[in-house]
């Protein structure tokens, strides 16, 4: 796949939405956008939005802190940025688009070998080995907890697995039969969807 660099400047805001639209149309091939801050990167997304609502954006946000600092990274943000990387390494559509800003796009990233390897996939019928599970929740970072409350959490109820990954708005809720994904994986608190439909 051949890449291009393209330095577009002079562009009214809300129109550089629109060139890089022409410009993905044009080549065929992502697109990688670096705002200079994470304003400009949310209008951007803002504009795209309206310009072509059905187009797939991915967003890549930067720290929100200094490196060394004694704070540490709001957790919004790191699960934002976690939720872009399975989307990097996987399969993505053919074409597609991706926000980001300099502060971001000069930060080290984990290998992409490394990011492969910190995806969970199960389907409906399929055997999860719980303790493989129970593993790759540990080693990703996420915290056994009675009740899932945020980003990072995961709890196990006889059957029943809760986990809030990174970039959702709320827990993913997995029943099992045994060692068989038996039900829908839903929103933690809503009813399963109707499997006939």
């Amino acid at each position: 796949m051949a890449q291009r660099a393209i330095t577009m400047g002079g562009a009214p805001e809300g129109f550089d939405a629109r060139l890089i639209l022409d410009e993905l149309a044009k080549s065929g091939q992502p697109v990688l956008h670096i705002a200079r801050d994470d304003k400009r990167m949310e209008a951007m997304r803002a504009a795209l939005a309206f310009f072509a609502p059905e187009m797939p954006v991915f967003i890549f946000p930067g720290w929100d802190c200094l490196p060394y600092d004694r704070v540490s990274p709001n957790a919004d943000v790191a699960s934002a940025r976690m939720a872009c990387f399975p989307a990097l390494v996987h399969q993505m559509p053919k074409q597609y688009i991706l926000l980001t800003t300099l502060n971001a796009a000069s930060q080290r990233l984990p290998a992409r070998s490394v990011l492969r390897e910190a995806a969970f996939s199960a389907r409906v019928g399929q055997r999860v080995d719980e303790k493989a599970l129970r593993n790759f929740l540990v080693r990703m970072g996420f915290v056994q907890s009675p009740t899932v409350m945020e980003p990072g959490d995961y709890a196990i109820r006889g059957g029943i697995i809760d986990i809030f990954p990174p970039g959702e708005n709320g827990p993913v809720r997995l029943d099992f039969f045994g060692d068989v994904l038996d039900g829908w994986p839903v929103r933690s608190g809503q009813p399963a969807p109707n499997r006939n439909a």
